[in-house]
């Protein structure tokens, strides 16, 4: 048989690419936008798919419908998810997309790059930044969110049809604005003093940026099997995941990083229409998204090495926290959880779901002298007092046991030497050790204090958080101390650690207990 049983809604030629070098790719962007149950043809001279193919669509829910040769060519035509066989007739054919992206490759080795395969933008990088400009100070005691915020149903599926490219940026927009004014609404009837806009508009916290930055593409982290050592492995820890592997998108870098659009200053400028109180905003770290987007076999065929990698998400973050500072925003926190995996998780090949970061690591000792020439490039020259850096041990899951554990003892001489202002931290879950460690931080830092537990269920007492914030206090000064829950309350998007209910009434018991630690040591 020489032509498959059903027409293709798109149909794209692969040429010789594999599925390691770049065709898993290509099939993420066609078939992303077509809807449950279309079909899409896939066209391949790589005898290794032929193998390949199927177990990724075993693995990501989708159907290989039928497997044919034509003309020297494999064509697989794909269904996205389970595909509905019609009852009574064929189906009616379906346009096939004129340009079928052909291409002619020679031969290549396995030493070769792979080919681009994606239309590269030119980077373009600004001649100077925006100086900071003056934004509402942070008083002490504050209480604020970490970041995210449980997003409502109706925007997880307006979140998921803009990845998959069937809803505008402008509808999305819309959409995501709709539930920053509920987040900011929480925020305000629990009585915060620091508002964030939970993240609203995006995936998760930090692969969002994948998707807005030039030259990068948003793929779900079950088409990383193949670039794995091993893919046996892998795919049993992707069925462990807690958030649905299909849904967990992952960077992946094919050409030079750039800035050409927001990563998250129109979230703080729509968020400063909603309230004149401080704003914080989170942005992922530099080792976070280094250790995030360095993937052998995609990233490597636009930089050499992922110290190269390093050097442009170190710019482009920078650009971003220069903008956000001159937009007024009060505090930029960047999210560094990958720290405690550098030096809490065992041996160097074992990996985390925690932050999404699969690729290479060294030495605990090489990787924390990375991390902090990273962290200082990225803030150097900009005032501390509006900076701070975010470390918990894993929040993809309510399960304490899963998730790493360890004190601050091997982070200390690290975070001795950041050039930020405010370190928030866990210290409501026993996995974070003991506070009285963290007299070691600088005198002058301040410290945004984990005094609730975003993985429980229940809201913790009164007395509970005033117990914990009172022994901050004791340990660092009224003046120094900020209030905060452990970590967000929804990492990824569709896995809220708890309901948006129950995290509001979890700030609520912060505001109450900083209330009375304001009354007991006035400023």
């Amino acid at each position: 048989m020489d032509e498959h049983p059903y027409q293709p809604h798109d149909s794209f030629d692969g040429g010789d690419l594999d599925c390691g070098n770049g065709l898993l790719l290509l099939i993420r962007k066609h078939i992303d936008p077509l809807t449950p149950g279309q079909l899409l043809e896939i066209l391949s001279t790589e005898s290794s798919v032929v193998e390949d193919l199927p177990a990724w669509c075993r693995l990501t829910k989708n159907e290989l419908v039928s497997h044919i040769r034509r003309g020297g060519q494999n064509s697989f035509l794909v269904s996205k998810g389970p595909h509905h066989k019609p009852a009574d007739r064929a189906p009616t054919p379906s346009p096939v997309q004129k340009n079928r992206h052909k291409k002619t490759r020679t031969p290549r080795t396995d030493r070769e790059p792979a080919p681009i395969t994606q239309p590269i933008k030119e980077v373009v990088i600004p001649d100077r930044l925006p100086a900071p400009q003056p934004a509402p100070a942070i008083a002490p005691l504050s209480v604020m969110n970490i970041g995210s915020w449980p997003r409502p149903p109706w925007l997880l599926r307006a979140l998921n049809d803009h990845l998959e490219g069937r809803m505008p940026d402008d509808e999305f927009s819309r959409t995501a604005e709709d539930a920053v004014r509920l987040a900011v609404a929480a925020q305000q009837r629990a009585g915060v003093q620091v508002v964030t806009d939970g993240e609203q508009h995006r995936d998760n916290y930090a692969s969002f940026v994948g998707g807005l930055l030039d030259n990068c593409q948003l793929i779900p982290i079950t088409d990383l099997l193949p670039y794995v050592d091993d893919p046996h492995e892998f795919e049993r820890e992707l069925r462990a995941l807690d958030v649905p592997a299909g849904r967990v998108r992952h960077p992946a870098v094919f050409g030079p990083l750039g800035r050409s659009r927001s990563l998250t200053v129109h979230e703080a400028e729509f968020l400063r229409g909603l309230t004149p109180a401080p704003l914080k905003v989170a942005l992922p770290g530099p080792y976070l998204l280094t250790r995030t987007m360095w993937m052998e076999c995609i990233s490597d065929r636009a930089y050499d090495t992922r110290e190269d990698l390093a050097t442009d998400i170190v710019r482009v973050l920078r650009e971003e926290v220069h903008h956000l500072l001159a937009a007024g925003v009060s505090l930029v926190q960047l999210d560094e959880p990958v720290l405690t995996e550098v030096v809490f998780s065992g041996t160097l090949t074992n990996r985390t779901f925690m932050c999404g970061a699969l690729g290479e690591k060294r030495e605990p000792a090489a990787e924390l002298a990375f991390a902090e020439s990273l962290i200082r490039q990225v803030v150097a020259g900009l005032p501390r007092e509006r900076l701070g850096i975010h470390i918990c041990r894993g929040n993809w899951t309510p399960d304490e046991s899963v998730a790493l554990a360890g004190d601050y003892v091997p982070l200390i001489p690290l975070l001795q030497k950041l050039p930020v202002g405010t370190f928030f931290l866990e210290m409501c879950t026993p996995r974070a050790g003991d506070m009285e460690i963290l007299a070691a931080l600088p005198a002058e830092a301040r410290i945004g204090v984990g005094v609730v537990n975003q993985k429980h269920q229940t809201t913790e007492s009164l007395e509970e958080v005033l117990a914990k914030a009172e022994r901050a206090v004791a340990l660092f000064g009224p003046e120094r101390v900020l209030l905060n829950p452990d970590c967000g309350f929804a990492t990824f998007a569709d896995n809220p650690i708890v309901s948006a209910q129950q995290a509001e009434h979890k700030l609520a018991v912060m505001v109450e207990a900083a209330a009375r630690l304001r009354e007991r040591y006035p400023l």
